[in-house]
């Protein structure tokens, strides 16, 4: 019994007490005063006379009086009794129907938005006969379900129903349920750790064909009719920005609803971004679950094994703890403190609460910090299907005919189709090709050009609209800008005011942690570069779509760029900012032998190509394709304003061309391959593919002799074809081994070989 309903109750025994109904409305005096007025006489009685008629007079008022007070006060018990008995049995049947999970949701909601005095009375004395009869398993479930379930589902239903769709500024959200769209989410079949750059890993999995795989709906995780085995801990890994947050806020916000997984009793999301700041703290794991759920407090899991209860790790790739399973001591009791890594291991492993429920995120990169023996399913978020991408355009574009053009525009080029397999490059799209449409409709309407109103984004050929990755970001970059001018200065123009110390701070930061494969940052990080707390902030501020800060649930601040392809763009502008201010390459330290060398744009161009190649898990791969897209003068004039001088030229460009198909032409895999031939597409040189295509047309390449280059660019036209490969005859090129190597990829996407 809570000690809030105690006072409560109390103060109410003392009401009654003090002011009963019972006592107000029974009034002898004015009983008297009613049944029996005085009569007087002519003839006055003597004294004696007077006192005997009196004392007989009282006698039988008093014997009256009462006799009608016991009869009034009969009455109103009875129907006192009536109304008691009647409230008590529809609150017990009420109980009992929680007790039995009929519509468990509708009770809860009704008693706790209905809640008084009355209904903590009837609560406190089910609770307090429950425990007399020895029955505190039903005592503890209803407690939990009318007090801590409740509370519980009210807070995490506030923090997740609204979406910031990469916003960091408050009352600019929306409601999740009104634009989330289904993500495609496979059974994995490997613990195989895939740990090639993201993008490339998207890249494969668009060639995937749906009907080779196992489709998990998220609501479903911890279902599996088909095993033997109960599911106890959930592995879903995903590429950054794929949705691995938002499904974990669609999973716990259903469940606050109380539409899905009603089953389970508590639902706990601990994000490692926020556990980041406990570090360094000791603490038991009721206190972790108070610090982060203050509404949990009082609740004592040690009597409530029976309930189902499912913690929520989000982002294991930005967790800075240890995760060491080998080494951590063994820890079994929920209210005795150890350090936060200690608690996370022995939590998954099933030493703390074994029969709790563990759900871990992670991109792929971070998938082997966890033991495959504690995993008991192994998911994977793709992001959007083909299908899912028409679908998430609709929903965001109201206008059904900017939805359908801006549809059409990234399906025409195959690398921005393949991109919005992250729902986060479809909003980026969205958002740039939404304020291209427009502006072109005001130029219209402005001057009048009735005749051009039709023109639709694919149509106009000109360079303002963006083919490659680089001219989308490049857009999207200028239009945040412009944005936060309009928010600011309270005008709009078109040409952007570029804050180049901002860009430039921001830009350190993001190659800086990029090395260091991080995309969370605290105060240390920050002020390793150069940044101060003040100035992130105003950052944020100025650039709320680009980079964010956040405040935890617990006290802490963290930031971070809203997508990690964002963190890359930056960084690779930085790299261009860099070689105009210091004359050098940011591959080259100042304490090297280069330090009084001058270095052109060329020189970085080709360091970077080797480093990327160099690179084992590809991490440089989608900073390159920026970099270089960023080389050309096209793409600069955008960024008029923060280049003073522009950098590059056309000979540049034709030797740096050059240079990378002398690179396809080595042994090199056809991944690795496969991103040069996408380098050479923001380039805007397709010479190589052109000429395959050529073949392919004429039908002759079964008796051709192609070189590395030659071999690679087919594979990557197969690849990135519209049509889906759905048998691949081989024999139709060239029958050698040498065929079957350099194809290899190719066949398998298919989803038949011959």
């Amino acid at each position: 019994m809570s000690e809030k309903r105690g006072k409560m109750s109390l103060s109410q025994k003392q009401s009654v007490r003090s002011g009963s109904h019972v006592s107000s409305s029974v009034s002898v005096k004015s009983d008297r005063s009613k049944d029996h007025p005085l009569n007087f006489s002519e003839e006055t009685p003597s004294a004696a006379e007077r006192l005997q008629y009196e004392t007989l007079d009282s006698d039988f008022q008093i014997n009256s009086n009462h006799k009608n007070f016991t009869d009034k006060l009969l009455g109103i018990f009875q129907d006192l009794e009536n109304k008691i008995i009647k409230f008590i049995k529809n609150e017990l049947e009420m109980f009992k129907k929680i007790l039995q999970k009929e519509n468990t949701q509708n009770f809860v909601k009704d008693f706790n938005e209905n809640r008084c005095s009355n209904k903590e009375a009837a609560l406190d004395l089910t609770l307090c006969f429950l425990r007399e009869m020895k029955q505190d398993e039903a005592a503890d479930t209803l407690e939990d379900e009318l007090i801590f379930i409740h509370q519980l589902k009210c807070s995490l239903k506030k923090k997740y129903q609204c979406v910031f769709e990469g916003i960091a500024k408050q009352g600019d959200s929306t409601l999740l349920n009104n634009i989330y769209t289904d993500l495609y989410i496979t059974q994995g079949c490997s613990e195989q750790v895939n740990t090639e750059h993201e993008v490339r890993q998207i890249e494969v999995a668009s060639r995937r064909h749906e009907s080779q795989e196992r489709q998990v709906e998220c609501k479903n995780l911890f279902e599996a009719p088909d095993q033997d085995k109960q599911i106890r801990t959930v592995l879903t890994k995903g590429v950054a920005g794929i949705g691995k947050s938002v499904s974990v806020q669609k999973f716990v916000l259903d469940w606050a609803e109380g539409k899905e997984n009603q089953d389970i009793s508590f639902i706990f999301p601990l994000p490692f971004r926020e556990m980041n700041l406990k570090e360094k703290e000791k603490l038991s794991l009721m206190d972790l679950i108070t610090q982060f759920f203050p509404e949990t407090k009082g609740l004592k899991f040690t009597r409530r094994n029976h309930f189902k209860v499912l913690f929520i790790l989000d982002g294991l790739d930005e967790c800075r703890l240890p995760v060491n399973f080998k080494d951590n001591e063994t820890w079994f009791d929920v209210s005795s403190p150890a350090s936060l890594d200690v608690l996370l291991t022995n939590l998954i492993k099933g030493n703390l609460l074994r029969s709790a429920l563990i759900w871990i995120t992670t991109r792929p990169a971070a998938a082997s910090k966890i033991p495959p023996d504690c995993i008991d399913r192994l998911t994977e978020i793709r992001g959007f299907n083909d299908a899912q991408k028409e679908e998430y355009f609709r929903k965001r574009i109201t206008d059904e005919n900017q939805a359908k053009e801006i549809i059409d525009h990234v399906k025409q080029s195959k690398s921005l189709f393949i991109m919005c397999h992250i729902p986060v490059f479809c909003w980026i799209s969205a958002t740039v090709l939404q304020n291209i449409l427009e502006e072109k409709i005001n130029n219209v309407v402005k001057n009048n050009q009735a005749d051009d109103a039709s023109k639709t984004l694919q149509e106009s050929n000109t360079e303002d609209t963006p083919k490659t990755l680089t001219q989308m970001y490049t857009h999207f970059l200028r239009f945040q800008i412009q944005q936060s001018r309009r928010k600011y200065d309270g005008e709009y123009t078109p040409d952007v005011s570029w804050d180049k110390d901002a860009i430039y701070s921001l830009g350190k930061l993001a190659f800086d942690q990029l090395e260091r494969n991080n995309v969370i940052f605290y105060d240390t990080d920050l002020k390793a570069c150069g940044i101060d707390v003040y100035k992130a902030s105003v950052y944020s501020g100025m650039c709320t779509q680009i980079f964010k800060e956040e405040t935890g649930i617990v006290l802490g601040t963290m930031y971070c760029f809203v997508h990690l392809s964002i963190q890359e763009f930056i960084a690779a502008l930085y790299a261009h900012l860099f070689l105009v201010i210091k004359q050098r390459s940011i591959f080259v330290h100042e304490s090297t032998e280069h330090e009084n060398k001058s270095e052109t744009m060329i020189d970085l161009l080709k360091t970077a190509v080797d480093k990327a190649l160099e690179s084992d898990n590809g991490h440089l791969d989608l900073f390159l394709r920026f970099l270089l897209g960023l080389s050309l003068q096209s793409n600069q004039r955008l960024l008029q304003g923060l280049f003073t001088e522009r950098n590059g030229n056309d000979q540049s460009k034709k030797e740096i061309v050059q240079y990378i198909k002398q690179k396809c032409e080595a042994d090199l895999s056809t991944e690795r391959s496969i991103n040069l031939f996408y380098c050479l597409n923001e380039l805007n040189d397709q010479t190589l593919v052109k000429e395959i295509q050529t073949h392919l047309s004429k039908g002759s390449l079964s008796s051709a002799d192609l070189s590395p280059a030659q071999w690679s660019a087919l594979a990557f036209v197969l690849l990135t074809s519209e049509e889906e490969l759905e048998e691949f005859e081989l024999q139709k090129f060239k029958k050698s081994d040498e065929c079957l190597i350099r194809l290899s990829a190719v066949i398998k996407t298919s989803k038949r070989a011959l």
